[in-house]
């Protein structure tokens, strides 16, 4: 039989020291924790009577330790407070080898001695009802031993057990009424009584206020959350269980007017230089008409000479793109992923510890692939406790409501609709659904998205092992129907090299990286820091990849791969890809508004690659121009074209189309080869006429950015879901609200 560990702290009742006495710690109550908590917070289990644990902290009170150790052990909590250092040496003291106690092994006598032994009231309570099956009941502490959650929240989430069955029998044991938040009238509901980060952070809502009292709808007894609102509002705390999503649903309701704004104008008025809402700047109007005025006069006075000048500027700037982004692909080949992911690294992550993780879905006019999305999610492998997948509907978009109700999904799924208002853009819908995240990363997802299961314990395990400045981490894209024709095809060796080659690239050389449009993992604070996402802009990803590398924050490359649908038909890849240059433009004069701030800001090698990668935009424009001369000059000779076109700017310019072409064919080859997509090599030379359609799509997003910029062009999905139909799974009925 193991004996404790004899060893005493001297703890207090408050920081000031009041009360103080000494302890006599144990190994078998410090066992209620894993070693990780207890370091990560400087904690110890230090008494266990009856359901109450005693824990000794530091300084002062801290709600992140206290909702870890309720988590994890399911009991209610009591706090005492000790010095910093004797914490963390108790801890070294109580904890050895692979975070257990000293001692192998402890009896039977022990265990019950210090209350270890008593068994899972509430899982007892439920199955003694019939509410879950004795096998239900097993699963269910397996899990909580590996998740270290609650057990009636892997119940739930499981699928085994309703929450308005928890939440019955939670009453019951907590001795707390209930409320059916379901029907209830946000317009009656006190407004501005609590600030929202404290109903967040305390998972509950204001139903009502009657003379001196304060009534909350509560996810879970408040303690020393009481006390906090009772001192914030003056009045007596009367609490009531509801479930975590009701009460987040009524909180959306409730702000429905001020969470619309906020995202919408959040950015705009804390950041009004960063925003697109104004498309061109009152300075960037006055350099361009002066420019336009000089670019006249000098046509006026010299015609020829001018125009020679600015072939020649347009054919060296052509050919330091083409050259930079080949630099990129060669920086690639020798870069390395900062932290690796394989397969053993990952099996020995303690899912105890995990954090809660927000997965954001934007799906407008998406119900055809709701099912495959759910799958897609389903599959992670994470625990379903710790995931707040939140899926952003239009309020106008019923059909796509109505399929997620009919689902009836478990409720780490939560239907948020986003209320109607102008500008009605996938950025919006995002910072809609960022109010009251829970998760500490946040990642988007679209709604055809078919991620790799282990991309959210990659980006955590990532953002364990790195440099703090490192906010966000991009996975890879790529098509999971890329054979299906030949733009498909085309599609994905554009998508290999981007994000195989050239992102990578960028990565190395620590220069700005424009994201995805999906699976960047952004740790939630910094992205809050920094704004959030611009509604104004088309190509938010890209945009947020900027202000994160301004901001002095860093994005790095995950080997992690998401498959999503590559558009089959011309016309939906024009839609799409016209939207995209259209928000690269946005992205570029947001930046240029004060060129010498950003200059500051990036430093000169920054701003050279957003000049080259961003500003590079711009050559989509201007390649039909140059095609068309060309073309007209071989089969005319018109000596004007010859004229504007001397023989060294024609030779530069041949030169930049020779060497723009290698260099757009070579990367696609190479990123293939990379990716071992040996069938879509051939396919990599025939490249320069998907050049041809991006022009297409650079003019009809140039056309867009001047008459309606900040329509957000939608792209059609779910039409060719590439026999993705066996990865769908029917999920259990747990009734997910929309709100």
């Amino acid at each position: 039989m193991a004996t404790a560990t004899a060893q005493r702290l001297l703890v207090r009742d408050s920081t000031s020291g009041v009360s103080e006495r000494m302890v006599t710690l144990s190994s078998a109550v410090a066992h209620l924790l894993p070693v990780e908590i207890c370091r990560r917070y400087h904690i110890v289990p230090i008494e266990f009577d009856r359901g109450l644990i005693t824990m000794a902290g530091p300084v002062s009170f801290n709600p992140a330790a206290d909702r870890a150790v309720r988590e994890q052990t399911g009991y209610e909590t009591r706090w005492l407070f000790a010095d910093q250092t004797e914490l963390d040496l108790a801890i070294d003291r109580l904890f050895a080898g692979n975070g257990r106690p000293e001692g192998t092994e402890f009896s039977a006598e022990d265990l019950l001695k210090h209350g270890l032994a008593v068994p899972p009231r509430l899982g007892e309570s439920l199955a003694s009802r019939g509410l879950v099956s004795e096998e239900q009941l097993a699963d269910a502490v397996a899990e909580q031993n590996r998740t270290g959650s609650r057990i009636g929240e892997v119940l739930v989430h499981g699928g085994a057990l309703e929450e308005t069955e928890l939440l019955r029998v939670l009453s019951e044991q907590l001795d707390m009424p209930t409320v059916d938040l379901g029907d209830y009238d946000a317009s009656k509901a006190p407004r501005d009584v609590l600030p929202d980060e404290m109903c967040h952070r305390l998972h509950c809502v204001p139903i009502a206020i009657d003379g001196e009292s304060i009534y909350l709808a509560v996810a879970d007894r408040l303690d020393e959350g009481e006390a906090e609102v009772e001192s914030y509002t003056g009045r007596k705390v009367q609490q009531f269980l509801a479930t975590e999503n009701d009460i987040s649903r009524l909180q959306r309701l409730i702000n429905r007017e001020r969470y619309t704004e906020t995202a919408t104008l959040g950015l705009r008025e804390r950041f009004p230089d960063s925003s697109a809402h104004q498309v061109i700047s009152g300075g960037q109007k006055v350099f361009l008409g002066i420019l336009l005025l000089v670019f006249i006069g000098f046509l006026i006075w010299k015609p020829t000479g001018t125009m020679v000048v600015v072939f020649a500027t347009l054919a060296i700037f052509y050919t330091l793109t083409s050259a930079y982004k080949l630099i990129a692909g060669y920086a690639a080949l020798g870069h390395r992923y900062l932290v690796p992911t394989d397969d053993e690294t990952l099996a020995a992550m303690d899912e105890r510890t995990l954090p809660m993780y927000t997965i954001l879905v934007p799906v407008y006019r998406e119900a055809a692939v709701i099912p495959y999305l759910v799958a897609g999610i389903e599959s992670l492998d994470y625990p379903k406790t710790k995931l707040d997948v939140r899926l952003l509907c239009e309020e106008d978009d019923e059909e796509t409501i109505q399929a997620i109700m009919d689902l009836d999904l478990p409720p780490h799924f939560n239907a948020i609709v986003v209320p109607p208002s102008q500008p009605q853009t996938k950025p919006k819908a995002c910072n809609f659904g960022l109010l009251g995240a829970k998760g500490e990363y946040v990642v988007i997802y679209d709604a055809e998205d078919r991620p790799d299961p282990l991309q959210l314990k990659k980006a955590v395990h990532m953002f364990e092992n790195v440099d703090d400045s490192i906010v966000c981490i991009q996975a890879k894209l790529n098509f999971f129907n890329q054979q299906t024709n030949i733009l498909t095809r085309w599609f994905s060796i554009e998508y290999s090299q981007l994000f195989d080659l050239v992102l990578p690239g960028l990565d190395a050389r620590r220069d700005p990286i424009p994201l995805g449009g999906t699976s960047n993992h952004i740790k939630r604070d910094e992205l809050v820091e920094v704004g959030g996402w611009d509604p104004y802009n088309v190509t938010e990803d890209a945009d947020l990849g900027v202000r994160l590398h301004q901001a002095g924050y860093r994005t790095t490359m995950m080997d992690s791969t998401t498959y999503e649908e590559a558009n089959t038909s011309i016309p939906n890849w024009i839609r799409q890809r016209s939207r995209w240059i259209k928000g690269y433009l946005q992205t570029w004069l947001v930046y240029m508004r004060n060129p010498f701030r950003f200059l500051s800001n990036v430093g000169f090698k920054g701003f050279v690659s957003f000049q080259l990668l961003i500003g590079g935009t711009f050559m989509f424009l201007i390649n039909p121009i140059f095609w068309f001369l060309t073309t007209l000059f071989a089969l005319t000779q018109l000596h004007v074209i010859q004229d504007f076109f001397p023989g060294w700017v024609y030779f530069l310019a041949a030169s930049q189309l020779f060497l723009g072409n290698f260099v757009f064919v070579y990367l696609g080859l190479s990123a293939s080869v990379r990716r071992g997509d040996y069938s879509l090599a051939t396919y990599a030379l025939f490249l320069p006429f998907y050049w041809g359609l991006m022009s297409v799509a650079a003019w009809k997003g140039f056309g867009q950015l001047v008459t309606n910029p900040f329509y957000w062009e939608k792209t059609e999905h779910g039409l060719d879901l590439g026999g993705g139909a066996e990865h769908a799974h029917t999920t259990t009925p747990k009734k997910a609200g929309a709100a």
